[in-house]
């Protein structure tokens, strides 16, 4: 075999279908789509129409309800903050604040405020400042020797 010689297998390329293009093509003239009618108009998008018949969107019943001005928090985990710290991102001998997790990587953005979770474990003798912390991830800092400080949520603008 040679690198001229080959070849993708048979029928794994298939030629796009040219409409519109004469009529020995075999979709010339009205290109597949009939005569007349909405669907054959270009611009038409049909999704969810039945024939008339009520929608399925229209049939089921609306369920549920999202808060407009809703607090989100940037979450971190017990383990990913042990991670960073083991890598040197984060300074365990300085108090741990937002600011510093963002300025490490391990968040992104405050949105509202950071809020910590007791997935993982923690090693380090940590005194951490976040806007919230569950009541486990609480436990399992003092039990590490450190200590959690909750500041208030910064209020959604409004």
């Amino acid at each position: 075999m040679k690198l001229h010689e080959i070849r993708d297998n048979e029928g794994a390329n298939r030629k796009k279908k040219r409409v519109a293009r004469g009529p020995g093509s075999g979709k010339g003239k009205t290109a597949g789509r009939g005569i007349k009618g909405q669907k054959s108009r270009s611009g038409v998008a049909l999704n969810g129409y039945e024939g008339g018949q009520m929608p399925l969107y229209r049939r089921l019943p609306k369920r549920g309800f999202s808060k407009p001005n809703r607090l989100e928090f940037a979450v971190i985990n017990l383990g990913q903050l042990q991670g960073f710290i083991d890598a040197g991102k984060i300074d365990a001998s300085a108090d741990v604040t937002e600011d510093a997790l963002v300025a490490s990587g391990l968040v992104r953005r405050k949105l509202d405020g950071v809020r910590l979770l007791a997935k993982g474990e923690l090693s380090a003798k940590l005194n951490i400042a976040v806007t919230g912390a569950s009541k486990a991830a609480v436990e399992a800092v003092e039990k590490a020797g450190g200590k959690v400080t909750l500041a208030a949520a910064a209020v959604a603008a409004e």
